[in-house]
């Protein structure tokens, strides 16, 4: 392992999801999707399942973390949207198959005081009980643009941390 630049954060994309239930899984499209990206060398790519509790020592080390999720949010399906959440109930509503984990894993990070800066991209759905490993065209449609999102902020992430 080389010697970490303490002027460059590494940054941790954290892509959470279940490939098997269709849109579910859009958060492991887009770790696909990006890598085929050229990435700057701070950025790692991270499938993260269906996250969990047993991520958090992964995440050790990783400031910013960029989480990608699918959310039933009653926006249009495709829908996404960058939020920067503080505390776990400023997550909106997402997947039944791993909201707790995450929620759980955010709470433990704030308890320890070791919450980094997150960014969390959600990509609203539909119907998620349908067995598919393929996305559905508008959520297909909204992975380039999750893309360009994450590009967006990784190269913006030598900012420093907001004042509270």
């Amino acid at each position: 392992m080389n010697e970490t630049n303490h002027h460059q954060r590494n940054t941790l994309i954290l892509g959470v999801g279940n490939l098997l239930l269709k849109d579910e899984g859009v958060g492991i499209h887009a770790i696909r999707a990006l890598e085929k990206e050229t990435l700057p060398s701070h950025v790692r790519l991270m499938d993260g399942g269906t996250g969990g509790l047993h991520l958090l020592s992964w995440l050790d080390g990783y400031d910013p973390i960029i989480m990608i999720d699918a959310t039933l949010d009653n926006n249009p399906p495709g829908t996404v949207r960058l939020i920067r959440p503080r505390f776990a109930t400023d997550f909106p509503p997402l997947m039944s198959a791993h909201e707790i984990g995450l929620r759980d894993m955010i709470e433990a990070m704030i308890l320890t005081g070791k919450l980094p800066e997150i960014h969390l991209i959600v990509i609203s759905v539909g119907n998620i009980n349908e067995v598919n490993m393929e996305l559905t065209p508008e959520v297909e449609a909204a992975i380039p643009y999750v893309v360009q999102t994450v590009k967006g902020l990784v190269c913006h992430s030598r900012l420093p941390h907001p004042s509270p």
